[in-house]
């Protein structure tokens, strides 16, 4: 995807969290669809403009400059808002370790429950009991990072290991 809503360099990129970038990815993706919707409704205008036998009006441009000036106003809009949650999307709290090598999603801005499902569905998906258990005892990243749930999964995944 190409990412023209704000200018934002390779390497600023890369240094984006997961939810910046489902932040980016959906003011894009809105403001594409300003975009086709602007296209849209001018082709509708202008074929309702040449059936009714009007090829020489203004209207034309008129309502173009319209949809123009609608499109920059929402689009000011989305751009004022994808920059304000961009600076509250801070990825880590004060005193986490922004070096965990976990094999799963370590974001901090996300919910405790949103959390617990990632982190789940990472040990879900390893097949053998013994070794799931295992990884999960040792994780020291998930202690941290699910506080109170994270014995809740250690209950889950345990009784999945019978």
């Amino acid at each position: 995807m190409t990412f023209d809503i704000i200018e934002v360099s390779e390497d600023e990129l890369k240094d984006f969290t997961t939810v910046q970038m489902q932040l980016l990815r959906t003011a894009q993706k809105s403001k594409n669809e300003l975009r086709y919707n602007l296209e849209k409704d001018m082709e509708l205008f202008t074929q309702l403009v040449m059936t009714n036998d009007m090829k020489s009006s203004t209207l034309i441009e008129q309502k173009r400059r319209e949809l123009e000036k609608e499109f920059n106003r929402k689009l000011e809009i989305l751009v004022e808002q994808l920059n304000y949650n961009l600076s509250l999307a801070e990825p880590y709290p004060e005193g986490a370790d922004k070096d965990d090598d976990a094999p799963y999603i370590v974001d901090y801005t996300l919910s405790y429950n949103e959390r617990y499902n990632i982190v789940r569905a990472y040990y879900l998906a390893i097949d053998d009991p013994s070794e799931r258990m295992a990884l999960y005892t040792a994780d020291e990243t998930a202690r941290k990072y699910l506080g109170s749930y994270y014995a809740t999964l250690y209950n889950v995944l345990y009784t999945y290991s019978k």
